[in-house]
């Protein structure tokens, strides 16, 4: 049996669907990546994962019991960090971790968050408030937070698009490395291609919508822990490369249409700019007079 399937779903918001017949499987573990154009429905199928939104027809099921709503078994990171700009970086881990786990006494919590606080590298930031810290630093106080609340399965709604090149390169080791230690379901939202193939088993390429819907799932047999500057030179990590791109830019191509239509000039002529200006309405082409002028 499946850990989380997804049978059949579609979600609209009162016009056409934005997802279609979405189906997906994932077994226990597994590192899946999902890659496709902006503006196609990712973030809905996220939301709907993570229980924040409801399906209009299928169903979403996690060891075969339906999702009915959002869950600590589902840890879902965002784009825009979310964090409490009035609470510390470890009071903004504790807040989560305290509604997760009531029973813990203050030193297990104290104990809990220290050590997703080190797990990012952020030990020595632990006092700061959101505003003092960079946009690297902000997202992982968010998988720090996410982590903590020890999800069974890690949603990334491309947690790492506003971050720059080398900030984000080190946040994708750093998933990297904590996906290696921990092995959780993992679930990344992604326009990068390179990102997924570094990260994940599957990629799975979401088509245009509406009524976009998953295409067939590209296994990635690329050996871990995979170095990024060797990557790059593997033949196969350039053939699934250009396979998922190609997949990709295939969409695109298939929408594209040729519209012809006939451009009518209006009926005025330009004005001399070095002459006087005229009074009265522009001149219109018929207007003008034939005049024969010997010289």
């Amino acid at each position: 049996m499946s850990f989380l399937e997804l049978r059949h779903v579609t979600k609209s918001f009162g016009g056409a669907p934005v997802l279609h017949d979405v189906n997906l499987s994932l077994v226990e573990g597994e590192f899946v990546a999902i890659v496709g154009y902006s503006g196609q429905g990712k973030t809905t199928l996220m939301s709907l994962i993570a229980g924040l939104l409801k399906p209009d027809s299928g169903e979403i099921l996690l060891e075969g019991k339906p999702v009915s709503g959002p869950g600590p078994d589902r840890g879902l990171v965002f784009q825009n960090y979310s964090l409490l700009p009035w609470l510390t970086v470890e009071e903004n881990i504790s807040l989560a971790v305290e509604s997760v786990f009531p029973g813990q006494s203050a030193a297990e919590r104290a104990a809990h968050v220290a050590k997703y606080i080190a797990m990012v590298k952020l030990s020595h930031a632990a006092d700061r408030l959101p505003r003092q810290l960079s946009g690297g630093m902000r997202q992982r106080v968010s998988v720090a937070r996410t982590l903590a609340m020890n999800p069974r399965i890690l949603l990334l709604d491309e947690p790492l698009s506003a971050l720059d090149a080398l900030t984000r390169a080190t946040l994708q080791d750093e998933i990297s490395d904590i996906w290696l230690s921990d092995k959780k379901t993992v679930i990344l939202i992604t326009n990068s291609v390179d990102e997924a193939l570094y990260l994940a088993d599957r990629v799975i390429p979401l088509t245009l919508g509406p009524g976009a819907t998953l295409a067939s799932p590209v296994t990635v047999d690329l050996p871990r822990p995979r170095d990024r500057s060797t990557l790059n030179h593997e033949p196969e990590f350039k053939r699934l490369r250009s396979q998922i791109t190609q997949t990709l830019l295939g969409y695109s191509e298939s929408r594209k249409t040729t519209v012809s239509r006939k451009l009518v000039l209006p009926d005025i002529l330009p004005e001399d700019l070095d002459q006087p200006r005229r009074s009265g309405p522009p001149r219109r082409p018929h207007e003008i007079k034939r005049e024969n002028v010997s010289i």
